[in-house]
């Protein structure tokens, strides 16, 4: 079992080298070839690089298989032995007929370790020259940057990049422009150019939202954040575009995007009720009541659904208001009690139960206009015009005593007293 275990390692591990007629990957080239993996392997695992390099030299020097070569340069590297690496690759390189590209980008990344930007610009474009690989592109950007020539690392990663348009390249020119060279709107550009022909991807999008924060741009933040929500519905892209709307103040864009996805949920119902459009509320209020279950949506969908109405069906006054009746049940605030009691009191359903549901809402706001104006209103109803006006006159000294439908309300009550007095005479 152990045998098998170490071969696929080899057949993954290994690839053919350049020499002529090397070993098969899974060809074992002398007694202990195997043992000796098995240590490097532990020896990488507990972090001890220096030591698996020594191991995978030996490896080399034995087995004659440049992946030994190549593990023992990249330990050589996390060792941070980058001198070594600089002789060793430049040695074999010597000695190899073609030049090895992986040995050479070992060779570049040690020179740029220790900072020797110069040498490593020259083998990075031998190496750029020979795979014309993204990774190999980015590198060369890298050292050019260091070397703050900025436009050339531009120059190389467009190339790059107009081969295949791969997008970690185009990430990379974005920032060099935005943050180096101080070309935003470039920046902004070939990035949108992309976005538009490729679909914005989580790290376009990401990309543009940065920049555009930086340059306080919230309309392009909210665009890209549209586009980022059809790729990834997340909770989190949803309240970001929910709060760029609410900071626009463009309400009516935030209900169109929402209804747009169907995004049914209380910023939704808020929008519709602030917009008067009660209909759509107390629909939606329902529908939400519906799947959650939360008695304040059936409320909330009985006070629209009153709202939408012209009051002139009395079968639905009555089915509103045991709506309203089951709410108070479960939940006896305030808001809820004094609109069941004027709805009682309004269409003389029950006129007296809806005073003393107006009465319950009074016990914890006694000096609330609104409701003092229902229970004035059930007086009236009642006629007792002298009990209401002792109501309404004391309305009137608060806020919201100069409310429309309170100044009717008193009208009327004036009127009454009126009409007893000449029946009186």
């Amino acid at each position: 079992m152990f045998r098998n275990a170490l071969l696929v390692f080899g057949i993954l591990f290994f690839a053919a080298c350049s020499a002529p007629k090397p070993p098969a990957p899974s060809e074992k080239v002398f007694d202990g070839e195997d043992l000796y993996i098995v240590y490097a392997l532990r020896a990488e695992e507990v972090g001890r690089y220096d030591v698996a390099a020594k191991l995978f030299d030996k490896l080399y020097t034995k087995a004659n298989k440049k992946e030994y070569l190549y593990r023992e340069m990249q330990d050589l590297l996390s060792a941070g032995k980058f001198d070594e690496v600089v002789k060793k690759t430049e040695s074999q390189l010597k000695e190899d007929n073609t030049v090895d590209p992986k040995l050479l980008r070992f060779k570049v990344l040690a020179l740029v370790h220790q900072k020797k930007y110069a040498e490593a610009k020259n083998d990075a474009l031998k190496l750029v020259a020979l795979t014309k690989k993204s990774e190999d592109y980015l590198l060369l950007a890298d050292i050019y940057v260091k070397l703050k020539k900025f436009d050339m690392a531009v120059k190389y990663l467009e190339g790059a990049y107009s081969k295949n348009y791969d997008e970690k390249i185009l990430d990379r020119i974005s920032i060099i422009l935005f943050m180096n060279l101080e070309r935003p709107k470039d920046a902004i550009a070939q990035l949108e150019t992309h976005s538009r022909m490729f679909g914005c991807s989580e790290l376009i999008c990401n990309r543009l939202l940065s920049f555009y924060s930086k340059l306080g741009d919230v309309d392009g933040m909210l665009s890209v954040y549209k586009r980022f929500y059809e790729i990834k519905k997340s909770d989190e892209i949803l309240a970001k575009i929910i709060q760029l709307y609410l900071y626009k103040k463009d309400y009516a864009g935030l209900e169109k995007f929402l209804e747009q996805h169907k995004i049914e949920n209380d910023i939704l119902l808020e929008l519709y009720a602030n917009d008067n459009e009660y209909e759509k509320a107390y629909k939606l209020a329902y529908k939400l009541y519906r799947r959650t279950g939360k008695i304040d949506y059936l409320g909330q969908g009985a006070i629209y659904e009153y709202e939408s109405s012209d009051h002139s069906s009395r079968e639905k006054i009555e089915k509103i208001a045991k709506n309203l009746e089951k709410v108070v049940k479960k939940k006896p605030t305030p808001l809820y009690l004094n609109y069941l009691g004027y709805l009682l009191i309004d269409h003389n359903i029950d006129i007296e139960k809806g005073m003393q549901y107006v009465k319950q809402a009074l016990k914890e706001h006694p000096d609330s206009a609104y409701y003092l104006d229902s229970l004035a209103w059930g007086y009236y109803k009642l006629g007792k015009c002298k009990e209401a006006e002792k109501i309404l006159k004391r309305v009137r000294k608060l806020e919201g005593g100069d409310d429309k439908e309170v100044l009717k309300h008193y009208e009327k009550v004036e009127q009454c007293l009126k009409n007893k007095k000449k029946g009186a005479k």
